[in-house]
């Protein structure tokens, strides 16, 4: 259900930011370092981000496995403009359980000609809660199937019946999937029959070490293809080890728009907190920020995709559609 502090949010409390006179002072973008190298088109959207603002205001889950360092919606604008981008999708990230309050506030500051948002809900969230949230840009919710660390695909198939039922009564949303390959291939059939479009974030898991031949992909493929599925070409450094470039990430990215550029999105998965279990990092110890370059990342897109006219698919008009801008 919601909580107060979304509830204030919703209600355009007096806690929620103003940017007008803090985004004069916003500092430049220090993760991006490599201008961008082509042109990007108006209305182009990052459509996976989070925020991490004021922790006294907006407390982390008890049971987050790291904490982030702050982000704020200013910073977030900060990197909008550094990156050319005019539109931005905000996501409620694990370290919120939950609590959409930072991801509302978030979109709020930034205003609905900016800013839209993906949540994550629980059992007891009302569809007058679902219809309150999507007046205020949220625009699908976010489901994990491997909860626990669960990779059972009979566990997984009734948390997508579960999530499938609690956002039924929202027609214009989608679900936006978290899964491995292995999962997905093996609930392919169920995921095609689905009411919502699904999305699966940051090349829907897969390993660009394995190439476009790994197990499940071509499910992956195939899902895109019919249009049932979109996929964020985001986050290569989930995918990839060889940084700064990630040259494995190309023949993913190719095979995802060669599959279906109308069902392709970008994000930039900013901003990049080391999320791992590290044995002498507490849950509540700051993880430190990951060296990427978010600049350098967005020149990848035009490189996956040399034609500008399918970019502005993938920038503009994929986006526009999926989040109703």
């Amino acid at each position: 259900m919601l909580s107060r502090r979304e509830c204030l949010v919703l209600a355009g409390s007096a806690a929620a930011l103003s940017l007008g006179s803090n985004a004069a002072r916003a500092a430049e973008a220090p993760t991006v370092r490599t201008p961008a190298d082509f042109q990007v088109p108006p209305g182009g959207c990052d459509c996976h981000v989070h925020v991490f603002p004021d922790p006294a205001q907006f407390p982390f889950w008890s049971g987050r496995i790291y904490t982030p360092p702050p982000a704020t919606p200013e910073d977030l604008l900060a990197l909008q403009k550094a990156l050319h981008m005019d539109r931005v999708v905000i996501v409620t990230p694990s370290v919120y359980g939950t609590d959409n309050a930072a991801t509302l506030y978030g979109i709020k500051a930034l205003g609905p000609q900016r800013a839209r948002g993906v949540a994550v809900i629980g059992p007891s969230t009302t569809p007058a809660e679902l219809d309150a949230m999507d007046q205020a840009g949220i625009r699908g919710i976010r489901v994990n199937l491997e909860t626990g660390g669960v990779t059972d695909p009979a566990v997984a198939a009734k948390s997508l019946e579960a999530a499938v039922g609690s956002i039924r009564s929202m027609p214009t949303w989608h679900m936006q999937v978290y899964a491995r390959l292995s999962i997905i291939a093996a609930l392919k059939g169920r995921l095609a029959d689905v009411p919502m479009p699904i999305v699966f974030d940051h090349f829907a898991g897969a390993q660009a070490s394995l190439g476009v031949g790994q197990p499940g992909f071509d499910a992956v493929l195939d899902l895109v293809r019919s249009g049932k599925a979109y996929v964020k070409i985001s986050g290569a450094y989930r995918a990839s080890t060889k940084l700064p470039d990630y040259p494995d990430t190309a023949p993913l990215a190719r095979a995802l728009v060669a599959a279906n550029a109308d069902r392709i999105v970008w994000g930039s998965d900013w901003p990049h907190p080391d999320s791992a279990v590290v044995p002498e990092r507490k849950p509540t110890d700051i993880a430190p920020p990951m060296a990427v370059d978010d600049g350098r990342v967005l020149n990848l897109l035009a490189e996956w995709v040399p034609d500008a006219v399918i970019r502005h698919k993938i920038l503009v008009e994929n986006p526009a559609r999926l989040y109703r801008f």
